[in-house]
Parts: structure tokens; sequence; C-alpha cells
């Protein structure tokens, strides 16, 4: 695999209007393609864990734009496509993220595509159709929804945080969830949940929440929103000291990120028995 030679070398700027191409072709099908007629719908992990046949159409046109476009790009889908390219950049990419949002017809769910080198986001857009927002960020270069900049928030005392976090569909999981839940939630202002992790992420960067964590995510749900989240100003690392991964994503602004990472610590948010992670593959410095 031929990886640029530096920073300055990389095509961000065609990266950039490719993903922005590419996410509101997505967001166009999809919207387009929802209000037809009763959806197909299977199961992945388990039965609340849901794909549709919208799902896999938005992949499919996603995978075949960025092959007429970029045809030398590797990519990693949510819904199975996987090949490593020979260019340098990979495209990680969720054709619908927030599934059940869009199945019960609720407008918190977006198409994420995030352009890697070497592992490290450099690109990142994340489209919400239903919002007519669409976020972006380019590494080093800040990020903006619908060209307009973002900047998270002044960290708040922690007692004062409003707090976005998401949950499992495995049962067992959810349970250590709700647990750790019952730690945070009297620490907290309030919680909020959306149902799509590059939605919160972009809350975040926007200002709308103060920060996210969660446990469970896969690279596409973070690769985009997380790139975002940190060009807005957030820390957005694991827990103890780790990478953003499956293991667990919090996204805080700095001064946030300590008090928050400790309150989940002393609440177990980091140990989990008798269940597996997904591939813990970080896809943030």
């Amino acid at each position: 695999m031929s990886v640029p030679a530096s920073p300055t070398e990389l095509p961000t700027q065609e990266l950039l209007e490719v993903a922005l191409l590419v996410a509101r072709e997505a967001g166009t099908l999809l919207a387009s393609g929802r209000p037809s007629g009763p959806l197909r719908v299977t199961s992945k992990s388990t039965p609340t864990d849901v794909v549709t046949e919208m799902d896999h159409a938005a992949e499919a046109l996603i995978t075949e734009t960025l092959a007429r476009l970029r045809p030398a790009d590797g990519m990693l889908g949510e819904e199975g496509t996987d090949h490593p390219g020979t260019s340098g950049v990979r495209w990680v990419v969720d054709p619908l993220d927030g599934t059940v949002n869009y199945l019960y017809d609720l407008g918190g769910w977006a198409v994420s595509l995030a352009a890697e080198v070497a592992g490290e986001s450099v690109v990142g857009v994340v489209h919400v159709p239903a919002a007519g927002e669409t976020f972006a960020a380019v590494r080093g270069q800040g990020a903006t929804c619908n060209g307009r900049p973002l900047r998270v928030n002044p960290a708040p005392p922690l007692d004062r945080a409003l707090v976005a976090t998401g949950f499992g569909y495995d049962p067992r999981r959810r349970a250590h969830q709700a647990e750790v839940l019952r730690h945070v939630l009297p620490a907290v202002r309030d919680i909020r949940r959306h149902g799509a992790c590059a939605v919160d992420l972009c809350a975040l960067a926007a200002g709308r929440v103060d920060a996210y964590f969660e446990r469970g995510v896969n690279p596409w749900d973070f690769a985009a929103g997380g790139l975002i989240a940190a060009e807005a100003g957030a820390r957005v690392a694991g827990l103890a000291g780790e990478a953003p991964s499956s293991r667990f994503l919090l996204a805080a602004p700095p001064e946030l990120f300590d008090p928050l990472e400790a309150l989940l610590l002393a609440a177990g948010a980091g140990h989990e028995t008798g269940l597996t992670d997904p591939v813990a593959t970080p896809a943030l410095p």
C-alpha cells in the first residue's frame, strides 16, 4: 500500500468534495426510499440490531461511486464491504447510522464517511438528511455544519454537563450500561440518547450536548464524527489512556474530559464480563 509521504501531500480538498458528494447522494437515496412502503428487515447480532434493505442499497451506491471517483482507494463498510486499495486512503463508511431511527421514521439518522490514512481520519462527513445538515471536517482545518464553523461548548462543571450516550443491542451489555448510568445520572445535569453515534458526536461539536460516551461502537460509527468533534475542540479518546475504539469512546471538552472519565471509571464503565467487544480498531489518534 502506498501512503502519502506527509499530510501536505494529501488531496484533502478532493477527498472532502468526494465525501460531501457521496454522503448527499446516499442521503437522497435513503430519504426518498423511506416512504415507499414496508421495508424488509433482518437482524444482525441480536433481534434488536436491525438492518434494512436500504442499508444495503446505500452502501452499494457509496461503494460504486467511490470506485468510480477514487478507484485505488480502499473501503471498510458496515454492511460488509472490505477491501484494502492501493492508494493509502481507506474510506470508513456507515451508510445508515441510526437504522432503528430510520425504521421508525425518526429524524436522528445519518450517512457517515471518513477518509483514513495510516489509520487516522483525515476527512470526515456526516450528513443528516432529516435535519438538512451536513457536518464536515478536515484534520487541522476545523469543523463545520453547512459551512458554519463549529466549536464545542466551554466545559461546564460536571454536575451541569448534558451528556449523550448510547446503548448496545445485547441485553447483557444493556444491563451493564444501565448500571453504569445509575452512577452517572445523579452526577451530571442530564442524559440524552439520540440513537446514532455519529449524530451524537456532531451534536457535541455543535454545542448541543457537552459530552458523549459509549461502549461497543464500531470504527464506522465514529471515524467521521470523532474527527468532527475533535476539530471542534473536543478531546476524543478511550478510557485510561487508550485510543478510541470499540472498547470505549469518550468525547468532551478537555476540561470536562478528566472528571467525566473518573466518574465512568468509578462506575465500572471500562469493565464488562461475559461479552465480546466488536473488533477494537482505533480510527483516531
